[in-house]
């Protein structure tokens, strides 16, 4: 298996859970600042441009909740359940590109990715709206994390990687956590594992 990434958001919970699954993985970096997801072969892989994207012999996969599903059932890990919970899972990855992600990722963008491709300071208005909406989203995630160790309750699963992927970068991001004890109770439990701490390959570009 090949997958193709950069060190940003998306990929970096693909990236993630190929190493907790210890995957037999050859990574691809991918630089943004040279246009390379933009590049032909790429294209031809994957339309959108985007990353990551994963190949498996003829099957290519992109988007990366997709990518971590079959990653998790490809290892036949209870990452990806094989009962009724898999429509939580659904639930939870819906939850998060609809609400969660947006205002995150918003913060995010402004305050990471702007100053890395100098795209210029952040956007008082942008920040503004996306920090009202991190504040709503995350009482709704702090509450339903009470009295469970994770966001199925006893087991982990491809739904925590994907829906606590800004919060490496909470610091950076202006992400106010503190106010959010449950979810910072949950995000250091993830950070007990190497795999989501350090997701990305030591040397970008190499099969390590």
């Amino acid at each position: 298996m090949k997958l193709y990434y950069s060190d940003v958001l998306a990929p970096r919970k693909a990236c993630a859970v190929a190493k907790y699954l210890d995957a037999d993985i050859e990574f691809v970096y991918l630089d943004l600042t040279k246009g390379e997801q933009k590049a032909p072969f790429y294209l031809a892989l994957n339309p959108n441009g985007h990353v990551p994207t994963l190949t498996d012999g003829d099957r290519v996969i992109w988007e990366a909740d997709a990518i971590i599903c079959y990653l998790a059932e490809r290892a036949g890990s209870e990452l990806w359940p094989r009962d009724g919970r898999q429509i939580e899972v659904i639930r939870w990855f819906s939850w998060n590109s609809q609400h969660f992600l947006r205002c995150g990722g918003e913060l995010y963008f402004q305050y990471v990715i702007k100053p890395r491709f100098n795209l210029g300071p952040p956007d008082e208005t942008a920040v503004e709206e996306a920090l009202g909406d991190f504040h709503r989203r995350a009482a709704i995630l702090n509450a339903h994390l009470a009295g469970r160790a994770w966001l199925l309750g006893d087991v982990l699963t491809v739904a925590d990687f994907s829906v606590a992927i800004t919060l490496p970068y909470a610091e950076q991001a202006h992400l106010p956590l503190d106010e959010f004890p449950e979810i910072r109770r949950w995000h250091d439990q993830l950070n007990g594992f190497p795999a989501w701490r350090e997701p990305f390959p030591a040397n970008p570009g190499s099969n390590t």
